[in-house]
């Protein structure tokens, strides 16, 4: 199976300033309609500085190799423990694709805005990958010290086939 991967060229998203977050979601949102209207996608974003050592190439290699960045069993994600203790592959967000639907500005300025509020450097994604949301199980869970019931994890119904719940991948470039 031959996974799709499309380039979408944004030399103005940088993260040393403020970027212009609905104009760089659009463009990206821009792909996303033209490539999936239609469907329903969980869409992971991923900044390659999270992956010291690792290019935006490299990455994407590993991720139609594996089906997930999650490369390192070893490797401490970010926010991945929860309340419960509930396996989660992968954090991601739900929708169904309109020609009208607006997808990435509110990861732009989340990734943005949050790791700033911790003292931590902004978070530029350049790998967006695309999963069929039919192929993906929700898990619902709670972080400790927060109230709020998060929606935002994720398992691999096909456990050892990874690979092919993926739809697409785009890079930043």
């Amino acid at each position: 199976m031959s996974i799709p991967v499309y380039q979408v060229t944004i030399p103005q998203y940088q993260v040393d300033i403020q970027p212009n977050f609905k104009n760089i979601g659009a463009k990206i949102d821009k792909c996303i309609i033209k490539h999936f209207v239609g469907q329903k996608v969980s869409i992971r974003c991923i900044g390659s500085q999270d992956h010291p050592g690792k290019s935006v190439d490299a990455l994407v290699t590993i991720i139609k190799k594996l089906g997930t960045d999650r490369y390192d069993p070893k490797r401490q994600g970010d926010r991945y423990e929860n309340i419960g203790n509930k396996p989660i592959d992968i954090f991601a967000l739900d929708f169904k694709i309109s020609e009208k639907g607006k997808y990435l500005e509110q990861f732009i300025e989340s990734f943005y805005y949050w790791p700033k509020k911790f003292g931590e450097k902004p978070i530029k994604h350049d790998v967006f990958i695309l999963y069929d949301r039919d192929k993906m199980k929700k898990v619902v869970h709670t972080y400790e010290g927060r109230n709020d019931i998060k929606k935002d994890g994720f398992v691999f119904k096909e456990r050892d086939n990874k690979v092919g719940a993926i739809k697409g991948i785009i890079k930043i470039t």
